[in-house]
């Protein structure tokens, strides 16, 4: 999508701190962290939150939820981490690109904040 800052991101098209790249999702820095590690998983397929996947994306959601804990490790979350994905208006989805933050390196709260 021409017009989606996360899909540009992702591309390479506006440069970013990528941590983790493969052929079907980018892994950057939160250019707003919530926490000493605080980086966003997104699929380079343009897919605006949860509400839109069908079954097709069952793959790429399996791959999305397997290298979670890789990227963890590879950030040094070895305590835990905290994974969290916004979906519409009422959940604060901000960026209309489903995308999965991964925090970490501090005691998380509940409720989040």
């Amino acid at each position: 999508m021409d017009d989606c800052i996360f899909c540009a991101l992702a591309n390479g098209s506006i440069p970013t701190d990528m941590v983790y790249e493969d052929e079907k999702i980018a892994v950057f820095r939160d250019a707003s962290p919530q926490a000493p590690v605080h980086v966003l998983m997104v699929p380079k397929e343009h897919i605006a939150s949860l509400d839109e996947l069908t079954d097709e994306h069952a793959e790429l959601m399996a791959h999305m939820m397997l290298k979670i804990k890789d990227i963890a490790a590879q950030e040094g979350l070895s305590n835990g981490y905290r994974t969290v994905i916004n979906t519409g208006e009422d959940g604060e989805q901000t960026v209309k690109h489903l995308h999965i933050h991964i925090l970490g390196k501090r005691k998380m709260t509940w409720p989040p904040g």
